[in-house]
Parts: C-alpha cells; sequence; structure tokens
C-alpha cells in the first residue's frame, strides 16, 4: 500500500472513531500509521472527526527510538521539558505541529495502525477496583499497565510491560489496558482494527449490568433559572459567558467530593466539583464560588446544587458544553465500574501532576481557543418572530456577528428551522408574546440553556390595516395584544434576569431592542390600530429606559421603514400590499405594484428597508454605551430625528 492510500486509510479511521461519541469525547484520543521510517500521528489539539490526511505530523523513527537511550533529569518539569523538546526536534525536516505526548509510546507498536481512544465503557473497567484482574479474565493477551505520570513515564512503563509479555511467550500485545486512562488497538490495517475494537467492545458490555441514568428529570425550573445568571456573571467576570443547566439522576446521585476518573476528565472538568446546598442563596453562591478559586487557583466547570441539578460552564457555549459532555462521559464511567467491583479514581499524586501539567493545558487551550472576535461574541441574544421575514433577517446578521441565537416564534416549525441554521449556538422556543406564560417559558428555556441574556429584541408584530368603519373591536385589540402587550411582556421577564446579572457584574451591559416601525414615529392613515401600538411601544421603551437604567439596561427601539420584500408586506394574500390595496389606503392604486411603487417612491433612498439595516442598528445600539430610550429611524430618509 502506498503512502498516500494508507494515511487516506488513517484519516478515514480516525474520522470514523472520532465521531463516534462511544469511543471519543471532546476531540481526544489519537491515532497513527507508520511505515519502516516514519510514524505519522495526530498533532495535539487536533479533532479525530475531522482530521485530514495532511494534518498527521510525520516523526522520523529512527530519532524517536534514540530517545530511548538518551539520560533525561529526575526533576518531573526539567524532564518533560527536555522529552518535549527531543520530540519536536523528531519530527521530519520543515515539519510542523506538534505530536501527540503519546507519540512515543505509538511506535512501540510493530503493528501499522495504532488507534488510542478512552470509551466510557472500556473506562468501566479500567477506572474500576478489579479492572486488572477482569482484564486478564477477558483478554488473556492483552497488557496492563498500572497508573503512572503520563508522558514519558507512560511510554517507559508500556515499553516494559510489553517486553515483559513478550519475554513471557505471548505475541506481541495488539491490546493495551491503560489504569484510569483508555485503551490502545494495534493492528496491520484499519480493518483489523474494526474488528478488534467491535469485539472488545462486545465483551465488554456483556460484562456491564447497569447502564448510567442521563436522562431529564424534574426539577425547580423557578431555582436553576434563578441561580443560573449568578454562576454566568461569577465565571464571566464582567466577560460573556455560558452556563447550562441539566437535572438526571446520575447528577443528582453524585457526590462532589468524588475524584477524577481520568486525566481528560481534568482537562476538560478540571479536578474538583463545587457542589452546593439546595437552600443557598445568591450570595452564598459568590461566596462558595470565590473560596473555590481561591483555594484551587481556577474556576468550577461544574457546579453541582444539591437536589437541583448541575451547571456546567464555559467562556463559550462550546466550552461549557463540552465541560457538560466529558461530564457525562465521567457519571458513566463511574456507573459502569460498578460491574467491575466499583469505581476506582485517580490518585492525588496523579491529579495534581495532570493538573499542573503544561502538555495537557495545551491540548485544552488549543482545543477550546476561542474564534476570533466579533462584535456580539457570545451575547445570548432572543429574537421574537425570529421564524421568518424581518425577524429570520435580522437572525441572520446578529449571527454573522457573534450573538448566541434563541429562535422565538408561534410557528414552532419555523422556529427549529432557522435555528438549525445556527447550530450549535441556535435555539428555538416556540412562544405567543401576548401570554404571560409562554413568554415566561421562553426566558426559562433561553436560561436554562444559555445561563443568562444579554440582548433581547422584541421584533415579534402584527399588522392589521383598516379604517374606523372596518376596524373591529376583536383585531383591535389582537394587534394591541402582540405589539404592545407582547413587548411588555418580554421586557419584564428579559428584565428580571438582567437585573440578576447586573447585580453579580455591574458594569456588565444589557440590551433590550423593540423592533418598531415608522409608524411609531408618525400617524398611519387607515392603520391606526397598527400605529397605536406602535407608538404606545415608544412609550414604553422611553418608561423601560428609565427603569431599568440604574441596572445597565439599555432600552432602545429601532424604527424601521417599509420591509417591502418581506412576507408582511409581500404575502400575496395577507400582505400589506394587499390590505392597503382593498382598504384604498392609496388613491388611485388598481393593483399590488401600484401600492409597491407608491411606497417605494416616498423613500429618499429609493427601495425598501432591508433586514440588514436594521440588523445594523441594533448592533450600534448595542455597541453604543450611551444611549437608551431612544427611537432611531431605519426608513431611508423618509422619517427623521427631530
Amino acid at each position: 500500500m502506498s503512502n498516500n492510500a494508507a494515511l487516506n486509510a488513517l484519516s478515514a479511521m480516525s474520522q470514523k472513531y472520532g465521531s463516534d461519541r462511544k469511543y471519543v469525547l471532546a476531540g481526544g484520543g489519537n491515532t497513527s500509521y507508520k511505515s519502516n521510517e516514519i510514524l505519522y500521528i495526530k498533532g495535539s489539539g487536533t479533532a479525530l472527526a475531522t482530521i485530514k490526511p495532511e494534518q498527521f505530523v510525520k516523526m522520523d523513527r529512527a530519532l524517536l527510538a534514540n530517545m530511548w537511550q538518551t539520560q533525561y533529569p529526575a526533576c518531573e518539569a526539567e524532564r518533560e521539558a527536555a522529552v518535549l523538546a527531543d520530540m519536536m526536534d523528531a519530527r521530519v525536516k520543515n515539519e510542523s505541529g506538534r505530536p501527540s505526548v503519546e507519540t512515543l509510546l505509538h511506535d512501540l507498536f510493530p503493528q501499522k495502525y495504532v488507534l488510542h481512544v478512552h470509551p466510557a465503557a472500556i473506562n468501566g473497567i479500567t477506572c474500576s477496583v478489579n479492572g486488572k484482574r477482569e482484564t486478564a479474565r477477558l483478554f488473556p493477551d492483552a497488557v496492563w499497565v498500572d497508573a503512572c505520570k503520563p508522558g514519558y513515564i507512560l511510554a517507559g512503563n508500556c515499553r516494559s510491560a510489553m517486553q515483559a509479555a513478550v519475554t513471557a511467550g505471548k505475541p506481541f500485545p495488539n491490546l493495551l489496558f491503560l489504569e484510569n486512562h483508555g485503551i490502545f488497538f494495534a493492528a496491520d490495517t484499519t480493518e483489523e482494527i474494526d474488528a478488534l475494537a467491535s469485539s472488545v467492545m462486545d465483551k465488554v458490555y456483556a460484562e456491564i449490568k447497569r447502564e448510567p441514568k442521563l436522562e431529564g428529570c424534574e426539577f425547580d425550573t423557578d431555582r436553576a433559572v434563578a441561580l443560573a445568571p449568578v454562576i454566568r456573571m461569577l465565571y464571566g467576570e464582567g466577560d460573556t459567558a455560558t452556563v447550562n443547566f441539566t437535572a438526571n439522576p446520575e447528577v443528582l446521585a453524585f457526590d462532589p467530593a468524588s475524584k477524577s476518573a481520568t486525566p481528560d476528565h481534568i482537562v476538560y472538568t478540571k479536578a474538583k466539583v463545587l457542589g452546593l446546598e439546595g437552600d443557598v442563596t445568591d450570595d452564598g453562591v459568590k461566596a462558595a464560588f470565590d473560596a473555590f478559586v481561591q483555594k484551587n487557583g481556577y474556576k468550577p466547570k461544574i457546579i453541582i446544587v444539591s437536589g437541583l441539578g448541575m451547571f456546567a460552564c464555559g467562556r463559550t457555549y462550546s466550552e461549557a458544553m463540552t465541560a457538560k459532555e466529558v461530564f457525562f462521559d465521567a457519571l458513566a464511567v463511574m456507573a459502569y465500574a460498578e460491574s467491575f467491583g466499583g469505581f476506582s479514581p485517580m490518585s492525588d499524586e496523579l491529579i495534581d501532576f495532570i493538573v499542573n501539567w503544561e502538555v495537557e493545558s495545551y491540548r485544552a487551550k488549543v482545543s477550546l481557543s476561542a474564534a476570533s472576535a466579533k462584535r456580539l461574541d457570545g451575547k445570548i441574544t432572543v429574537v421574537t418572530g425570529g421564524a421568518q421575514g424581518f425577524g429570520k433577517g435580522i437572525a441572520d446578521e446578529l449571527y454573522k456577528d457573534g450573538a448566541y441565537l434563541v429562535i422565538a416564534d408561534m410557528n414552532e416549525d419555523g422556529a427549529k428551522a432557522a435555528a438549525a441554521e445556527f447550530a450549535p449556538t441556535g435555539f428555538a422556543v416556540a412562544v405567543n408574546v401576548s401570554d404571560e406564560d409562554s413568554v415566561k417559558r421562553l426566558v426559562d428555556e433561553t436560561v436554562l440553556r444559555f445561563g443568562g441574556i444579554d440582548l433581547f429584541v422584541a421584533n415579534a408584530g402584527i399588522a392589521k390595516a383598516g379604517g374606523l368603519d372596518e376596524m373591529t373591536k376583536n383585531v383591535f385589540e389582537l394587534v394591541t395584544a402582540v405589539n404592545y402587550t407582547g413587548y411588555f411582556l418580554c421586557a419584564k421577564y428579559a428584565s428580571k434576569i438582567m437585573k440578576i446579572q447586573n447585580k453579580y457584574a455591574p458594569d456588565y451591559m444589557m440590551d433590550i431592542v423593540t423592533v418598531n416601525s415608522k409608524s411609531g414615529l408618525v400617524g398611519s392613515n387607515k392603520n391606526f390600530a397598527y400605529a397605536g401600538s406602535k407608538f404606545g411601544g415608544i412609550g414604553l421603551t422611553q418608561s423601560f429606559a428609565l427603569e431599568l437604567a440604574p441596572f445597565n439596561v439599555k432600552v432602545n427601539a429601532v424604527c424601521p421603514g417599509n420591509f417591502l420584500d418581506g412576507p408582511l408586506w409581500s404575502d400575496p394574500e395577507r400582505g400589506l400590499f394587499v390590505q392597503y390595496l382593498n382598504a384604498g389606503k392609496v388613491p388611485g392604486a388598481k393593483t399590488v405594484e401600484d401600492v409597491r411603487r407608491f411606497y417605494e417612491s416616498k423613500v429618499p433612498m429609493n427601495r425598501g428597508c432591508l433586514p440588514k439595516d436594521v440588523a445594523c442598528a441594533i448592533t450600534y445600539l448595542v455597541e453604543q454605551k450611551y444611549e437608551t430610550g431612544q427611537a432611531l429611524p431605519v426608513t431611508g430618509g423618509q422619517e427623521m430625528l427631530n
């Protein structure tokens, strides 16, 4: 097989296992292929699920072999620094990338392909009291290596164990179990790797007596929603952060004093969990959080509240969800370990070593590095009426600027379809903004998902044209309920969360922006129900701004002109063009096109308003720290500020 074909096979194998959560979490694990002279290995910080053939780091096997003849310093820090330097020097000339810390270990196997992963089921054995005995029973030709410090020490211990097995007359191992760490599979083809991995996993699952209970369960929603913004602000230290809440039977049964299962769990969830009593106050959370940081030197990634559930924390949504996923993996490991004599965690010595180990710090830093800064990076943003039309267009633009989006709409299917375009930081919630319980549920679900709210865009609206003779009381009240009362309800429940955030991060700025209309600035003939609700919305905006300014919550309105291309105007059955034509609002108009040309002619910029225009205005208001209570026209010059 040519090197190109071998690397293509290696890449395909890596992607297969890297995208299978039964084997790999958070991009962990590593793979390799070797020829006589070169070892091709996954680089540190790269993800198995997406790695391409050209991304493997090329290592000179002769130089790697020479490392075993080197006498390294006894001092741990000096030794690991020297080993890392030699490892980097063992790269083929002009090769870039940082090779996996387990490169030496991969090179020990004579087999061409090596797969190293950390399946929860396998770690149910490697992190169990009887793991060594059970491994010998199930896999008599496998090698077991007791827990030890990673890097050069681990590779040396594996080398000795492999040589001892061969000396004892066993075949060279194709399975290597590492206590509190994971498993190595080795074979000469990727097909043989697949068969070996499948066989091992089947044997292990046959021994497991209980699956972890990770499905969600009931919890006190109001309590979780009240605590999440506190934790988010403490974790963010005045910047954006994400806090995700979960409750399930395994979380509720977890002892926060439990120690770490494997190095991966330390890398992504830290070595210790912050446990809080169920009746802890907000200020008690802050005191416990600060004490935890003071004692451990890092912020907790996982916070367990007794009888309530778990908060997973991160600077970004990705980081928080990785912490959650990896912690769930730890819970699964503990459950699986029950079938092998009970859970056996890492020793304090090993935990302390991993916490301070430069290699794992590098891996976490690369894996969780944030994307380049955008104007709304990480801002938790709710857009009501975001499933279609103006709202969807606004959401598109805010997403480009880095916002985390909650698409809220009565059209639940449409909201889900829109949110899918913003994955993984898009989330859909069905809402009727005129219904108080529905709005509260929207805010609750947002906070449970992301930890708080930074920007609430009250965009949902309805327009029903008609003069005094045609307008009915029911229609008038419907327009008022959606455009006026709905805005009040959204501001009421969003500001409740924002006030909590302000208490624990007094300098943190938040925004409520209502998408009003030019009809909120000037009367609209035979459209008084809509105009009246929008005039009222300006009054609400100014009043909310005065009330919420002490909490660093800015409240503003954007007042677009005519979104002529959206369904509000262009829907062939219910759009404003049809309504205005039927209501006789445009004198002499005989067709929908006549109505459209009439409204375009009123705009100095000679076009209708676009979602991008409104999104730019919203972003401006967010970035402007000294504007509140404003009604900003976005009308192409049709209506101007006085």
